[in-house]
């Protein structure tokens, strides 16, 4: 059987990271896990081939050579997935779709043969067996959510390492929480499942035999969902292994704000090499937190608990919403100054929208609010549903918080007063490598000459350089950041 993996291409957006990622002549900042997990799950007598739109071009004999063609897609790559299917379809290939955008929406798509629905480990068998036999059903299904003891590790041989900034492995699914406007509890559930620290330590030997010594994103939709088992299982385990093998990764993850109450999990972490976590902070007005029943982020000062976060070694990049019926036209000045004052580098601003598997959109929908299915893009400025605020109030007031933000002076003025108060707990992340250095030259032209706001460039670099070296190789990195956040920002006006 010939299998062909088609991965969409993701928008160019302030999350691709893509002109940033010219710097180190990297295409994609993150892999396609799920359909490096699938390959894993097919028969090894299998011929599978992997084609991510992301950092190759998609040719015709691909498809035609192959008897399947497996996509996998988040809602935000819709548009390719789209593209992809009806060049499949005037080819005559069958199609065999799964991830989130098609759990979400099967129905809406008419011209895709096969489906494979929700977590795939307790249908896989089967549509393989059928595949087989040659009697296919339309759709598979898992009910409920999985025990993750039997996920393999993903198949790193069918992808091309090297262009990509990041690799990418997964702990846990599920979120303890349920945040309104959030999907993932409908997608994998309330409850924390984990894989066991075998298994995640065995696919750290896997990833660190393919050769890979660099960043490493842990996926999970937040990793101390079960904080009891990191600490006194998983974390102590992979700080072992680290020293071991010389620290070969630099982690990321996604964690909530209930972190900076846990200074042993933070400390642990730190231990462990991660160096930075991603917050979905969304607000900070106390009554669009109690709209969205964002639980956690209530009843607690936001700024001081990333101060924590951040003042135990761990950078903390953040989400931020605009949009809930409670903002009022304070809201987009108010996000500004948190976000300036709180340090926080990497602010991803999105407009609110509903997805499927979600509660809002079904009080939207009682409501008749909607207006059809979102982009999968929460900041190309558009909205799948009619707003309580005027919506071009709504939408110059978050241009305002883009330009208040993403503007060089207030970027870099964010960049050095952060720097200047951070103190990493590791050298993880730190040491200039040699792709580093070609990101450094690289800057230094694109940047340093012939960016018009060069002058702040400078200064950071020089200041960095002669009052802390140790933080020089982020203050690069983050200028780098900055460029890409603007000519982001500059196309979208």
């Amino acid at each position: 059987m010939k299998i062909l993996m088609i991965y969409p291409r993701y928008p160019d957006t302030f999350w691709s990271f893509r002109h940033a990622l010219k710097f180190v002549s990297k295409k994609a900042a993150n892999p396609p896990l799920g359909l490096m997990t699938i390959s894993a799950m097919l028969p090894k007598n299998w011929n599978r081939k992997l084609l991510d739109l992301n950092v190759e071009k998609l040719r015709k004999k691909e498809i035609m050579r192959a008897d399947y063609v497996f996509i996998s897609a988040m809602s935000a790559q819709r548009s390719s997935a789209n593209e992809i299917i009806q060049l499949c379809n005037d080819l005559k290939t069958p199609i065999v779709a799964g991830g989130p955008l098609f759990t979400e929406d099967y129905e809406g798509y008419h011209s895709v043969d096969h489906f494979l629905l929700n977590e795939a480990e307790e249908v896989i068998d089967q549509l393989v067996h059928d595949l087989n036999a040659g009697i296919p059903k339309r759709i598979y299904q898992s009910e409920g959510f999985p025990s993750l003891q039997f996920s393999p590790a993903p198949d790193y041989r069918i992808l091309k390492q090297k262009r990509y900034g990041s690799m990418s492995i997964q702990y846990s699914r599920g979120c303890p929480f349920d945040c309104e406007f959030c999907n993932i509890t409908g997608l994998f559930g309330h409850k924390v499942r984990t894989k066991s620290t075998d298994q995640f330590i065995k696919e750290l030997d896997h990833l660190y035999a393919s050769g890979w010594r660099r960043n490493v994103f842990i996926v999970d939709d937040n990793f101390i969902g079960n904080r009891k088992h990191l600490k006194n299982n998983l974390l102590p385990v992979i700080i072992k292994w680290m020293e071991i093998n010389k620290y070969p990764f630099d982690f990321t993850t996604e964690a909530s704000i209930n972190l900076a109450d846990d200074p042993e999990l933070m400390s642990l972490m730190s231990k462990a090499g991660f160096s930075n976590v991603f917050i979905g902070i969304e607000s900070p007005d106390e009554n669009s937190l109690t709209e969205c029943n964002k639980k956690q982020n209530k009843n607690r000062e936001l700024i001081e608990s990333v101060n924590k976060i951040q003042g135990a070694g761990l950078e903390v990049s953040a989400g931020f919403i605009v949009g809930f019926d409670s903002d009022q036209p304070g809201i987009f000045q108010r996000q500004i100054e948190f976000i300036q004052e709180s340090g926080i580098i990497s602010a991803m601003v999105g407009l609110l929208n509903a997805p499927k598997k979600t509660r809002l959109y079904q009080r939207l929908k009682i409501e008749g609010r909607l207006l059809y299915e979102m982009s999968g893009d929460n900041t190309d400025t558009t909205l799948n549903f009619i707003p309580k605020m005027n919506k071009l109030e709504l939408l110059s007031g978050y241009q305002n918080i883009l330009k208040g933000i993403y503007s060089a002076k207030p970027y870099y003025a964010r960049v050095g007063d952060f720097l200047k108060r951070f103190e990493p707990r590791n050298n993880i992340g730190l040491k200039l490598r040699f792709v580093d250095i070609v990101a450094l030259f690289r800057s230094m032209v694109h940047i340093g000459i012939f960016d018009s706001d060069r002058k702040y460039y400078w200064s950071l670099f020089f200041w960095s350089l002669f009052r802390k070296p140790k933080v020089f190789s982020k203050a690069i990195t983050y200028s780098i950041y900055g460029y890409h956040f603007r000519k982001i920002f500059t196309d979208s006006i």
